[in-house]
């Protein structure tokens, strides 16, 4: 039987097994080839997984949907280099799972927030932002100055499964990181962090 344009088109169920069969070989002819490409998978120099406490910071912060506002992701244009820093490259996001690129700007980038105010600040501003910056739409979230209650071992646990070069003795001392701390110090923690790698290594 001769496939016509025409014969696809009337036949519901061969048009899905096409449309299925091409999307599928364009999805590997992009997605294959990134599995090898050494820049992807392997960490920017100095990049280490996740300590204790700003691991479970990043937990808090994806939990408390700062993504739907904060992308994570500078791009290679002068107007975000200029404002934010270097751009971001995948070699920095090799230890987060999931990534928090995203084009969602409510508020600013936080890609490379890291150092660039004290515990003090981000302390005020999750508390009540406009304190600090009075244009803000950011709610509070006093609500998170309060004790940690989770199972950061089991986490890092898994993670070393996943491929992220935790050992043994990092794991087993974990749970001291996170004594006496709160939510609202991992959380803060965590933002420290955010690109001070790449920063050190691009000077």
């Amino acid at each position: 039987m001769k496939i016509t344009h025409d014969t696809i088109e009337r036949k519901t169920g061969l048009l899905i097994a096409l449309v299925i069969l091409v999307v599928s070989i364009g999805g590997l002819v992009e997605i294959v080839p990134l599995f090898f490409q050494k820049d992807l998978i392997e960490p920017v120099a100095g990049l280490k997984p996740y300590e204790p406490l700003r691991l479970v910071g990043r937990d808090i912060y994806v939990r408390e949907g700062c993504y739907n506002c904060h992308s994570q992701m500078i791009r290679p244009f002068r107007s975000e280099t200029e404002r934010y820093g270097p751009y971001s490259v995948a070699g920095e996001f090799v230890y987060d799972r999931p990534f928090q690129w995203g084009s969602k700007r409510t508020g600013p980038d936080l890609a490379r927030v890291g150092g660039r105010y004290s515990d003090e600040w981000h302390r005020l501003h999750f508390e009540d932002p406009r304190q600090v910056v009075p244009e803000s739409n950011m709610p509070s979230y006093a609500f998170l100055n309060r004790p940690l209650d989770m199972d950061v071992k089991r986490r890092m646990t898994v993670l070393r499964i996943l491929g992220h070069p935790y050992s043994q003795k990092e794991i087993d001392e974990s749970d001291a990181a996170m004594k006496g701390k709160t939510e609202l110090d991992a959380l803060i923690a965590y933002l420290q962090g955010l690109g001070i790698q790449i920063k050190t290594v691009k000077g």
